[in-house]
Parts: C-alpha cells; structure tokens; sequence
C-alpha cells in the first residue's frame, strides 16, 4: 500500500492510503490519527478522555475504529494537541 501524509493543523501524519470504495477507509484512517496524536501527547487514554472532557468510552471506540468520528473533532484535538505541547 502507499502511504500519503495527512496534515492536521500542522500535524503531520503518514497514513496508510485505502481504497476509496472501501467504505470504513476513512473511519480506520481518522482512528488512526488519533491514536498518533493521543501518543504524541504522552498520555494514556484514561488520561488523554479527561484532559479532553470526553467520555472514556467514546474515546476508546474512536481510537479502536469501532464509532466514526467526525472530522472536525479530530482537527479541534489536533489543535488543541499541538498548541498545549508545543516546545517553548
């Protein structure tokens, strides 16, 4: 497979590029980047849920893939991620 890099709010990620006629493609794809940016982070999901303000459980089932998460959830984390743990 090849693999495409995935800007997030100036977070870059490299990511697996799916068949676009696979429906799950871009659920397993935004999974994927969450779970790089809860590690980015440091944090464990228990951890990363109540930084957030998210239900553990829900969280859980985006970064397993199991529950789509809208995009823009993503790239508010991703915002959020980056301008917490930015190098000073």
């Amino acid at each position: 497979m090849r693999k495409e890099t995935y800007n997030l709010e100036g977070i870059e990620i490299e990511v697996e590029v799916f068949d676009e006629s696979d429906k799950d493609a871009k659920r397993r794809r935004l999974a994927y980047c969450f779970r790089i940016i809860r590690e980015m982070s440091g944090m464990s999901r228990i951890d990363f849920s109540e930084w957030l303000g998210v239900p553990y459980r829900t969280m859980q089932e985006w970064e397993l893939g199991r529950r789509a998460m809208p995009e823009y959830v993503l790239r508010l984390i991703a915002y959020k991620v980056k301008n917490e743990f930015r190098e000073e």
